[in-house]
């Protein structure tokens, strides 16, 4: 099988050939270099911005099935990346990089037969319906509310001046766009909705995720967590349990084509100051703040405050459930390595 990867430059290399595009290659030196690797006849990498490439749609036409993030956190003078920061501050470079952008990928996949495995946010869900409720409320520390399942669950947005629901709206049009090519033009689609993956290896960008690389990782990427005093709570998944489940997407068509599945772990629900505690990450200079969101991100922020994934139909579909604790503490210091 060839799979066209879009945003490949930090994809975990997998047994097939891979057609990996994207505008750097810096995370995935070690499978590009050097030449005498045994698997680098199976990776090809192409240097390509899809915003504005002729090259995309043959690429795509060479490939059995694209795989794609619609969001590549890269250069941000050379490609459109997204953080809560910017939902706020460039809500046009938000909507255009995860809606506009991701038009002609999903129909060069219709309009060549081609498999689409698509990957947008949990965000997408917006608020819980526990978050309205008051907090003295018997019902507001109940789970139940809080809990989000694919074919139930109302995408709940705040009001349009709370431009950071720009990114989740704009993935939420997408996956609709790609769920009526489905229903339409018989394209063939899985959509993955991630709950926070995390790894050793996890995204920092100087100056965007932090001020420098001494913030610790985990607190840089989901630092909007400490808002609120560090009460808002997220469940984590290791990334090797979530690439496992992805794989069992790739080689299972009859089970996963039309779905939408949650990739997460409910058992990992934390927040992120304790997360920051436990995740044997090296300890700051000084220690952390609390600080408001306006403050922090700026004025439009807004958020839910706990967000719990439905595992049902990933179960029934594909027989998988998570096995690693966010007590096992696998973000620091544990080398992923990965055999292909």
């Amino acid at each position: 099988m060839t799979i066209c990867i879009i945003s490949a430059g930090g994809f975990i290399e997998m047994p097939h050939k891979v057609i990996a595009v994207d505008v750097y290659s810096d995370k995935i030196k070690h499978l590009l270099e050097p030449a005498s690797l045994p698997w680098t006849d199976r990776i090809h990498f192409y240097r390509i911005n899809i915003k504005s490439d002729s090259r995309l749609e043959g690429l795509i036409r060479m490939a059995d099935l694209l795989s794609y993030s619609f969001l590549c956190r890269v250069d941000h003078k050379s490609c459109g990346f997204c953080t809560p920061t910017d939902y706020n501050t460039r809500p046009l470079n938000t909507i255009y990089s995860n809606l506009i952008d991701a038009l002609p990928v999903v129909k060069y996949c219709s309009e060549n037969g081609k498999r689409l495995i698509h990957f947008s946010t949990c965000e997408v869900y917006g608020k819980t319906v526990g978050c309205f409720l008051p907090n003295d409320n018997p019902l507001h520390q109940d789970t139940e509310y809080y809990v989000l399942t694919e074919d139930a669950s109302p995408c709940i947005f705040g009001p349009i001046d709370k431009q950071r629901w720009s990114y989740a709206c704009a993935k939420q049009l997408i996956e609709r766009l790609i769920n009526a090519e489905g229903t339409e033009n018989a394209l063939q689609f899985t959509i993955v909705k991630p709950f926070n993956w995390i790894d050793p290896r996890i995204d920092f960008i100087l100056g965007i995720d932090g001020p420098s690389e001494g913030v610790p990782r985990v607190l840089a990427c989901f630092s909007n967590n400490l808002l609120r005093r560090g009460q808002s709570q997220r469940t984590f998944i290791y990334i090797k349990d979530a690439i496992e489940v992805v794989l069992l997407m790739i080689e299972n068509l009859n089970r996963s084509n039309g779905y939408i599945f949650n990739v997460g772990n409910p058992n990992n629900e934390v927040t992120v100051r304790y997360y920051a505690k436990v995740s044997n990450e090296p300890p700051l200079e000084t220690s952390t703040v609390d600080v408001s969101s306006k403050e922090f991100y700026g004025e439009g922020y807004d958020d839910s405050d706990r967000r719990i994934p439905d595992m049902t139909i990933i179960n029934r579909q594909l027989g998988w459930i998570p096995k690693t604790s966010v007590w096992v503490s696998p973000l620091g210091g544990c080398n992923l390595t990965w055999n292909i």
